[in-house]
C-alpha cells in the first residue's frame, strides 16, 4: 500500500473516531426537557444533504472519465463535484443561521453547541477535500495544455491513485454527513 493511501485511511479512521465520540456526547447531552423537540431541521440542511448525496454520484464518474483518457470530462466532473461541495458549504452557513433564528445556539443547552460543532467539523474536513480538488483541477488543467504532460498524467499509476483517494475521501465525508443528518433528524 502506498504511504498516501495509508495516511488517508488512518485520517479517515481517526476522523471517524472523532465523529463517533462527538455524536455519542451529543446524544447523551440531550435532556428529557430538551427544547430541540420543538425545533425542526433547517431546510438548508435538507437541501445540502441532497446536494452532497448527489455529489457522491457525480464523483463516481471521475475515475471512469480518467480511465477512458478523457481529461476534459475528468476535469468537468471534478469541477462539478467541487461546485456541489461549495454549494453544500454555503447551505451549511444558511442552516446555522436558521438554527440561530430558531433559538438553537452555543449558549444554553450543550447539545446546541454539539450541533454546531459536529456540522462545523464536518465542514472543515470537507474543506480539505475541496482544496485537494482544486489541486487536482490545477494539475489536470496544466496537463491539458501539454500532450506529454497529459500522457504522463493518464498513464502514471500515482496520478490515478490521487484521484482514487479523492473519491474515497469524498464518499467518506458524504457518509459521515448522512449519518450526522440522520442523527439531527432523530434529535430535532
Amino acid at each position: 500500500m502506498h504511504p498516501y493511501q495509508t495516511l488517508i485511511y488512518l485520517a479517515m479512521f481517526s476522523s471517524g473516531l472523532v465523529f463517533f465520540f462527538l455524536t455519542t456526547a451529543f446524544v447523551f447531552s440531550q435532556s428529557a426537557n430538551s427544547t430541540f423537540a420543538q425545533n425542526t431541521i433547517p431546510k438548508s440542511f435538507i437541501v445540502s444533504s441532497l446536494i452532497l448525496f448527489g455529489s457522491a454520484f457525480i464523483s463516481e464518474k471521475i475515475l471512469p472519465a480518467y480511465l477512458s483518457h478523457n481529461l476534459k470530462k475528468t476535469k468537468s466532473t471534478l469541477l462539478l463535484t467541487l461546485i456541489l461541495g461549495l454549494s453544500f458549504a454555503f447551505l451549511q452557513f444558511l442552516g446555522w443561521n436558521e438554527l440561530a433564528k430558531s433559538g438553537v445556539d452555543f449558549s444554553g443547552l450543550p447539545s446546541g453547541s454539539f450541533l454546531y460543532l459536529l456540522s462545523g467539523i464536518h465542514l472543515v474536513h470537507l474543506l480539505g477535500a475541496m482544496i485537494y480538488a482544486i489541486v487536482l483541477l490545477s494539475l489536470i488543467h496544466k496537463s491539458q495544455k501539454d500532450e506529454v504532460k497529459a500522457l504522463v498524467l493518464l498513464t502514471n499509476p500515482y496520478q490515478r491513485m490521487k484521484l482514487e483517494l479523492f473519491i474515497v475521501y469524498w464518499k467518506f465525508m458524504d457518509i459521515v454527513w448522512l449519518i450526522l443528518f440522520g442523527l439531527f433528524l432523530w434529535v430535532l
